[in-house]
């Protein structure tokens, strides 16, 4: 079972772990491509006047920037899904998780960077800040991971059971699934949510794996508090579980 994840603009500072090396990440064999985009954001960091800093780390005020104004480089780091800090990541709530549970989301979930790509819930990550969309001066992150993460990655998932895919959508320039997959969509009255759909994916994440759930039939199971499945829809590559928001 994989399940791929969003990251958030929200990081939790700090961290007690050492800084990012080849044991860092999964996919240990394309670390040295992981430094060049990361190399490309300490130079810039370290060169780039105020604006652009502002503009790269999504920020309004001066003031707020001096907090990753470091190299990341030499950073301590904490597990991926203890960095990120937002509304999904709320409401998987992986700190109250019994530790098989944890053990579970280290594994299982695999989360898109804007900065570092691809990582596993259990990967560190030191403390970084790029806004989604932005480009680090020319250098498109998406477009560099897509092109050299995108086999390796598939590779990995083809190998590894089923697979669920919780994205938002812009995380699809990172990498395009094309092997089939599990997406879930949530209506309210019958219509689409975004802002709630975040809460619900971290939901979904935190009853997997209180579950331990390794199929697609497990999915399909689960009970999870205020939703309930109204449809399953079937695409060429695609099963996307549709749930009713009860609440």
């Amino acid at each position: 079972m994989t399940i791929l994840f969003a990251p958030s603009e929200g990081k939790r500072p700090g961290g007690a772990l050492p800084p990012i090396d080849p044991e860092a990440f999964f996919l240990p064999e394309l670390f040295d491509k992981r430094m060049e985009a990361v190399d490309r954001y300490r130079r810039f960091v370290e060169n780039a006047d105020e604006s652009a800093l502002m503009k790269l780390f999504g920020v309004k005020e001066p003031s707020l920037m001096e907090r990753w104004r470091h190299d990341v480089a030499k950073a301590p780091t904490m597990e991926a899904v203890l960095r990120y800090d937002g509304v999904a990541y709320d409401h998987l709530d992986y700190p109250t998780l019994p530790s098989d549970a944890q053990a579970y989301v280290k594994e299982n979930l695999v989360i898109f960077s804007n900065l570092f790509g691809p990582v596993k819930g259990g990967d560190r990550l030191p403390d970084y800040k790029l806004k989604q969309g932005e480009s680090i001066g020319d250098f498109r992150p998406e477009r560099f991971y897509k092109a050299h993460f995108s086999n390796a990655l598939e590779a990995y998932l083809r190998e590894r059971g089923p697979i669920v895919d919780l994205r938002a959508g812009f995380y699809e320039k990172f990498f395009k699934l094309t092997l089939p997959h599990i997406t879930m969509k949530f209506l309210k009255n019958g219509k689409s949510v975004s802002h709630w759909a975040k809460a619900y994916r971290g939901r979904v994440v935190r009853r997997m794996a209180e579950e331990g759930v390794e199929t697609i039939e497990g999915i399909e199971a689960l009970q999870i508090e205020g939703l309930r499945i109204v449809e399953i829809l079937q695409s060429k590559n695609a099963k996307t579980f549709v749930y009713e928001i009860l609440a």
